[in-house]
């Protein structure tokens, strides 16, 4: 039998969290109170991480013009398997984006031939349990909640998703609230594209130092005189020297 779970909206058992009326409403005005779309997202992910019985980990999608982009996440885990879930276009995740409200896989062992791609970069990753809620108001799908587990079954407590459930709606009234325009989303984008390239170049600068036995910042100097020479970016350059592990010959 399938371990794969969906739920439509307004499915919220309630007894799962009764008494926890207090926590979620201090949740709601901490987040209407989060002075940027970029906190909010975060504060988001954090709770979440903290609050549902399971969750190793979270992360939060975004949707923009048909476009999926990693919005937050609470540890380098997480930024990594969003990535490759969006880049891939495939997981739990995208289709509680594009298919159910609620997408679940209790074992990604078990649904290596559903997404093929994603599937084993994630267990490789250390995630074996995923649990996705769509962020919507009315017709407008504003991205996804991702939680992660790093063990099979880790989302089997009932709370996980109703807590998940109760989480995504205060999460999707805070992104309507925060007025998520578009200039928002190239921000949120610019930011992780930041992070990308200073990643790249780090890795970059790291193999110059190895191979031309120089500091950090003879080899940095060695990617801009590459980007000088040969007209690109340094982000291009340093690509490529961590792909091939040398700087592009001329």
């Amino acid at each position: 039998m399938s371990n794969i779970r969906s739920q439509q909206p307004g499915a919220q058992p309630t007894s799962a969290f009764a008494g926890s009326g207090r926590q979620f409403a201090e949740f709601a005005r901490a987040l209407f109170s989060e002075p940027t779309v970029m906190t909010t997202l975060q504060r988001i992910v954090d709770l979440a991480a903290d609050t549902v019985e399971g969750c190793d980990a979270a992360g939060v999608l975004l949707v923009d013009k048909g476009r999926i982009l990693a919005g937050a996440w609470s540890n380098d885990l997480v930024r990594q398997v969003e990535t490759m879930e969006y880049e891939l276009g495939e997981g739990p995740c995208v289709d509680a984006i594009w298919k159910q409200p609620v997408f679940e896989s209790a074992d990604l062992h078990d649904h290596v031939s559903l997404w093929p791609r994603f599937a084993p970069r994630a267990i490789e990753a250390g995630v074996e349990s995923l649990l996705g809620f769509r962020l919507f108001l009315a017709e407008d799908t504003l991205g996804a909640l991702d939680l992660y587990g790093y063990r099979a079954g880790a989302f089997d407590d009932e709370s996980s998703r109703a807590i998940g459930t109760v989480l995504a709606s205060h999460a999707s009234m805070a992104l309507a609230g925060a007025q998520l325009h578009e200039r928002d989303l190239d921000t949120v984008a610019g930011l992780r594209e930041a992070l990308l390239t200073r990643d790249v170049i780090g890795q970059a600068k790291g193999i110059l130092m190895a191979t031309q036995h120089v500091d950090a910042n003879a080899a940095f100097d060695l990617l801009i005189k590459a980007s000088q020479d040969q007209n690109n970016k340094v982000r291009t350059i340093a690509e490529i020297v961590a792909q091939t592990g040398a700087l592009p010959e001329q």
